[in-house]
């Protein structure tokens, strides 16, 4: 009757099936229950054939009987419900947690192609639905049609003749739920889509909360909101209208078995049926509209279900992990080397880097310089495999990057970006990022990076938490954290991305000073297009369009009078 993706269920069990003990449970109390329905009606017939008469069945036998028959029924409801809940939370757990290990571990790209807002609804709302329906909707199938087994059993019992006109409701309901059904798992589809776009413009508009104000578009964001809330609820109207049809067709359906039933047991009984066969019958018959109609409706959870499920599928099974090697040393010298480097991000796009030849000597200082778009963070991208190479060779300490186990190259490299992200965790936390914390390191670290005063300042110094992205603290403060992070880590190389960029005097002072404590022993490379912070370099690598287009000291590129001269001049002749 209903058409269900064998697939995703067989992927599915090894997370939902293991809870033997709790399925089982629940089965047989759902049996159970579901079994007790014919009872009911059976009641009315002894009650009616022989109830009102004064040798009949004993007062206290039908209210004994009827209590019985609720208290099994709820006690095996609740059983029923209890296992449901171990069963879908247990596993929700492990679903999530795969699905949390693949983003930790997933290419890089993954980030590019879908949106964050997309991501954590799949992992914290999508799955969650998905899973509930689908295993509420299993039980509820199960429940529904022992129900359904159990009513046409005792109908046929009454009389076989009545229920033959009965299963032409079957036929009838299992066209309808095959051609709704179908429906319905598309519009499931696309009102996740849907969905996830609407969510992603209201996080846009959080974030860019001012520059909306700023621009005066408020209007223009309203229009793009409404457009896809439109959307929304057109989608939303095409669910309602096809699950709203499924009720009235089934009932119609049913009025015409049931029309037909009155008609012949009426006929039937001039020929000796009794009133309380007749009741118990159409008692029973009508019991089966109810179950006939969930039946009918279980297509609706099951397609939705399916569709948020297959979201979880996809990122798990169709993401990519990333990949490395096997080498795996101690600490490395620093020492890098980039052979005929190329990259493009996209087949038919422009080279982000094309050929890039370049060695850099363990412990120096190698400025990156150039106009935007010359690939200078592509090229620092590369060394601890955020970004992998088109064509070419990236070399850390001899050994192809790409020949490192992953968490060994990544130890080597701390980095600092003008876009500092702190977690909504403990100053102490931020600093050490996972790693053991040790409160004298901690406290060195927090000297080093000109952090002392902001620390005392704080009630509960280190272990003061941050909140949203350590969005109270200033620019200067969240970037002397960051520095701290790196101090912390103590990697061997150190990759510089703007660090002073966004910051006031005062502050680029103060985080001058601690990089300056960073910089010492370590290899480091310094994105910068401020080149006033670079002249200390010991090299200068210039790069325009994805080439190297000269390098050498401040003073020897000056000297030369090429690109570098050229941005130096218009920097301060702005100045």
């Amino acid at each position: 009757m209903i058409r269900i993706d064998s697939t995703a269920v067989r992927w599915l069990v090894p997370y939902f099936g293991r809870a033997r003990g709790a399925w089982a449970l629940a089965i047989v109390a759902t049996i159970i229950a579901s079994a007790t329905e014919p009872l009911v009606p059976a009641l009315l017939k002894p009650l009616l054939d022989r109830g009102f008469q004064g040798d009949g069945i004993p007062l206290w036998m039908v209210p004994a009987t009827l209590l019985l028959i609720f208290a099994v029924r709820g006690t095996a409801g609740f059983l029923a419900d209890l296992a449901l809940a171990k069963i879908t939370q247990d596993g929700l757990k492990l679903l999530r947690q795969d699905m949390f290990a693949r983003l930790l571990d997933a290419r890089l790209s993954l980030f590019r192609e879908q949106n964050a807002t997309a991501l954590s609804n799949t992992v914290v709302f999508e799955v969650q639905n998905g899973a509930t329906l689908l295993v509420n909707s299993v039980i509820a199938l199960l429940k529904d049609s022992v129900s359904l087994i159990a009513l046409l059993a005792y109908l046929v019992y009454l009389n076989w003749q009545l229920t033959l006109i009965v299963f032409l409701i079957v036929p009838g309901v299992a066209l309808l739920i095959r051609t709704v059904s179908r429906r319905l798992y598309r519009i499931a589809r696309s009102t996740q889509t849907a969905t996830n776009d609407l969510a992603y413009v209201v996080e846009e508009n959080v974030l860019a909360a001012r520059v909306v104000r700023l621009h005066g578009s408020q209007a223009v964001q309203a229009d793009r909101f409404a457009g896809l809330s439109g959307s929304l609820r057109r989608l939303a109207m095409k669910t309602a209208v096809a699950q709203a049809s499924i009720t009235p067709l089934t009932h119609m359906l049913a009025a015409l078995a049931l029309s037909i039933v009155i008609s012949i047991a009426l006929w039937q009984s001039r020929e000796g049926i009794t009133v309380g066969t007749f009741a118990s019958f159409i008692t029973a018959m009508l019991m089966l509209i109810a179950p006939i109609k969930r039946l009918s409706e279980v297509a609706s959870p099951i397609s939705r279900g399916l569709a948020a499920v297959q979201r979880a599928i996809d990122l798990i099974e169709k993401t990519p992990p990333e990949s490395g090697g096997d080498h795996a040393p101690g600490r490395a010298r620093g020492r890098i080397e980039l052979q005929d480097v190329g990259v493009r991000y996209r087949e038919d796009g422009p080279p982000a880097l094309d050929g890039v030849t370049l060695a850099i000597e363990p412990g120096q200082v190698v400025a990156l310089v150039g106009p935007s778009g010359s690939g200078k963070t592509t090229l620092a991208n590369l060394l601890p495999r955020f970004v992998l190479p088109t064509s070419g060779r990236v070399l850390l300490d001899g050994h192809d990057v790409a020949q490192w186990r992953l968490d060994a190259l990544r130890r080597q490299f701390a980095l600092v970006s003008q876009d500092v992200v702190m977690f909504n965790d403990t100053l102490a936390a931020n600093i050490a990022m996972g790693g053991e914390v040790d409160a004298r390191r901690l406290a060195e670290c927090v000297t080093a990076a000109n952090l002392q005063d902001l620390v005392a300042a704080l009630p509960e110094g280190l272990q003061t938490v941050t909140g949203h992205n350590a969005m109270a603290l200033s620019g200067g403060q969240r970037q002397r954290l960051a520095i701290a992070r790196a101090l912390y880590k103590d990697a061997p190389v150190l990759i510089l991305d703007e660090a002073t960029s966004a910051l006031d005097t005062v502050s680029e002072r103060l985080v001058q000073e601690a990089l300056q404590h960073l910089m010492v022993g370590r290899t480091t490379l310094i994105i910068a297009h401020r080149l006033s912070t670079i002249e200390h370099a010991d090299r200068v690598v210039v790069l325009d369009e994805g080439r190297l287009v000269e390098q050498g000291s401040h003073a020897e590129l000056l000297a030369r009078g090429g690109l570098y001269a050229r941005l130096h001049a218009l920097q301060f002749a702005s100045a």
